[in-house]
């Protein structure tokens, strides 16, 4: 069993969600990504996002894309990004899953990017720009070498863009849970629900959404009012990340404080 599939397993036996905390490779150095990516999996992460910095980034907001303009600046690459993924696996078991774009990945090779994501301890890949339709190839790629492929879903997407994605989708799906560009915010979509009961009625694959979530309290209500399994959660991190003063050490620890607290909220 791939360890993703043993994290579900093991929350759905304690009736909780994942809580899935996004950080960019590099910002705004590699020590700085390390530590706190451990800090999150110390908060109690389930599973962790690493998004590797691309100089074209697609639905990214404000916060993200100043969190890869930083790590871009900073000299950040794929080979950096596998080699913390490498780094960070020999000091915990919690599920990482990168996200990337296709081009960086088509220009690798499909084999050799899934053989190297084995190599390093990924879990997982989000290319966010590869649509169902286009991602046979990737998608062998990835089985043959026991990586997932998670694929994204919006509001908008019909009902054959879900059937293709449950279909060709492992490890989990991503539901968007509102249109537009990535970035904190206060509400919680009211799509969300009917989006993942569209998702869960073609497939028991797992389904964590993002897009939006800031609060302990949204990620609540979203738990409690739909068949959500995880909670991505990226600017509202690294906006408190980036709004502490002090040390690299003390922004850390704010962000992984503020981690530790939207877990709560994926517990019954």
């Amino acid at each position: 069993m791939s360890r993703l599939s043993k994290t579900f397993e093991n929350l759905r036996a304690r009736n909780e969600r994942a809580l899935v905390p996004f950080v960019t490779c590099g910002d705004p150095d590699m020590a700085t990504t390390r530590d706190l990516l451990l800090a999150y999996a110390d908060a109690g992460a389930d599973i962790i996002e690493v998004g590797i910095p691309f100089t074209d980034p697609l639905a990214d907001g404000p916060t993200i894309q100043r969190a890869s303009e930083r790590a871009l600046d900073g000299g950040a690459t794929m080979d950096d990004a596998l080699q913390l993924i490498a780094d960070v696996r020999k000091q915990t078991d919690v599920p990482i899953v990168p996200m990337t774009y296709i081009n960086p990945v088509y220009q690798i090779g499909y084999d050799a990017f899934a053989a190297r994501c084995r190599e390093v301890g990924a879990d997982g890949v989000i290319i966010s720009d590869l649509p169902p339709e286009e991602g046979p190839e990737w998608v062998e790629a990835g089985a043959n070498h026991g990586v997932d492929t998670i694929f994204l879903l919006a509001p908008t997407s019909d009902d054959a863009r879900v059937a293709a994605v449950t279909k060709a989708a492992s490890g989990f799906i991503y539901a968007v849970a509102r249109m537009g560009v990535t970035g904190a915010r206060s509400d919680v979509p009211p799509e969300i629900a009917a989006l993942i009961a569209r998702i869960r009625s073609h497939t028991d694959t797992p389904i964590c959404a993002g897009f939006g979530f800031s609060s302990a309290n949204q990620i609540r209500s979203t738990c409690q009012s739909s068949a959500v399994d995880g909670i991505v959660v990226a600017s509202a991190l690294i906006d408190r990340f980036e709004s502490t003063k002090g040390s690299n050490a003390q922004r850390i620890e704010a962000a992984a404080s503020m981690a530790r607290e939207l877990k709560d909220a994926t517990r019954p």
